[in-house]
């Protein structure tokens, strides 16, 4: 769950819903950028699917008592946490292995660093992983799998910069992940820059500098709009199951110089 915190109300993001926006990051992305993939189409579906472990635990978000706050992806438990990546890695890789390949280079790395036992099982157990699938595929290039992982990398974190920060939010105010623009970790095939310009134009417009997509497009953000009040009063569940789902439509466009 993506969370942000207003006055009186808590945004909610599925992490599914956020996936979705990655997804269509890739699929608008200048042909350029995916001429040399491994197997574009994998990388598009990796990018739509890369959250799908989250989807049961974001129907009933946990409440989390010493912040006194919905838990979000960025603090929910650890332990936990190896437990949705390996059922989200498990269904990605039942439809397409490429795909799977890359989420579980994905989840590894948020837990490469823990010293947690659970968590370096997790990380041994998604090693061997990889090295099966490797062994299944002809054509397997580890340079254009890097290059595959940074399109996966970045769809994710343009997806993160629309739900994480506020509708028309100034530089000032932006999640402290985005303060410096968006960074690319750029590998060999890659034809990224190494970071982006990338800021609110208006409550309905992202603007970015250089643009990598083809054209303008939009983008439609999924989202649950809760009063803190109804939390208190029904509990977490209750009052996210009742509330509707909201959505807005947000413009991705060139930054004008």
């Amino acid at each position: 769950m993506i969370i942000r915190e207003q006055k009186e109300h808590f945004i909610f993001i599925s992490q599914r819903d956020h996936a979705y926006i990655s997804g269509e990051f890739l699929k608008q992305l200048d042909p350029i950028y995916l001429e040399h993939s491994l197997d574009k189409n994998s990388v598009i579906y990796a990018a739509y699917q890369h959250d799908s472990g989250w989807e049961a635990f974001d129907r009933q978000p946990f409440w989390n008592d010493q912040a006194n706050q919905p838990y979000s992806f960025i603090d929910f438990p650890t332990l936990p946490k190896t437990v949705l990546y390996t059922h989200g890695i498990r269904q990605v890789q039942e439809k397409d292995r490429y795909a799977a390949l890359l989420c579980s280079e994905h989840y590894k790395r948020f837990l490469v660093k823990s010293s947690l036992p659970e968590a370096k099982a997790f990380v041994q157990q998604e090693a061997k992983r990889q090295e099966r699938v490797i062994s299944t595929m002809e054509h397997f290039d580890k340079d254009k799998f890097k290059a595959d992982y940074t399109l996966l990398q970045f769809s994710d974190s343009l997806s993160l910069f629309i739900c994480m920060n506020q509708p028309g939010a100034a530089k000032k105010d932006l999640h402290p992940f985005f303060k410096e623009g968006l960074s690319v970790v750029n590998t060999k095939g890659s034809h990224f820059p190494s970071s982006y310009s990338i800021s609110w134009g208006d409550m309905q417009t992202i603007t970015m500098n250089p643009f990598p997509f083809s054209t303008d497009f939009p983008v439609t953000l999924k989202y649950k709009h809760i009063k803190k009040a109804t939390i208190k009063k029904q509990g977490l569940i209750n009052a996210y199951e009742d509330a509707p789902v909201l959505s807005q439509i947000i413009w991705v466009k060139p930054m004008e110089n």
